[in-house]
């Protein structure tokens, strides 16, 4: 179930990735995984939100993390270089394997943030709403 629901988000890496997307699909794009991530720890009585959603955060992280890396050469139209003092130090391939770490690393991150702002609203959700949670759900 985690990794289905993390999942979720992985249209909005590739319609990123792929080409500019604004306005209300980006916004659907967005938020609609985040708000059924919300939906179905709420609904079953997760235990655990704050855990469950943290690690659904994560793993949607990593799966972001993975699909940047696997559209690389086509969000780019030439690809990124580092810039100031590191300009030109590096090989342009340990430039990209250090351009890509940091990626990979900024998402999983920035999935870990989201999971963490999703599983507190869902705590709170669960203890506002009088639920006792499933000792097995």
């Amino acid at each position: 179930m985690i990794i289905l629901l993390a999942l979720l988000g992985v249209p909005r890496v590739v319609a990123h990735d792929l080409g500019p997307v604004g306005g209300v699909p980006n916004a659907l794009l967005v938020f609609v995984p985040i708000a059924v991530w919300l939906g179905v720890v709420v609904w079953r009585q997760a235990p655990r939100p704050f855990p469950t959603l943290l690690v659904i955060g994560v793993t949607y992280g990593v799966f972001v993390g993975l699909t940047h890396q696997l559209l690389w050469p086509w969000a780019f139209e030439s690809p990124p270089r580092l810039g100031g003092n590191l300009a030109g130090a590096l090989s342009p391939a340990a430039e990209s394997m250090v351009l890509r770490l940091f990626a990979f690393g900024s998402s999983v991150v920035t999935g870990a943030g989201v999971g963490a702002l999703v599983g507190v609203v869902g705590w709170g959700a669960l203890r506002l709403r009088g639920s006792r949670p499933r000792p097995n759900g």
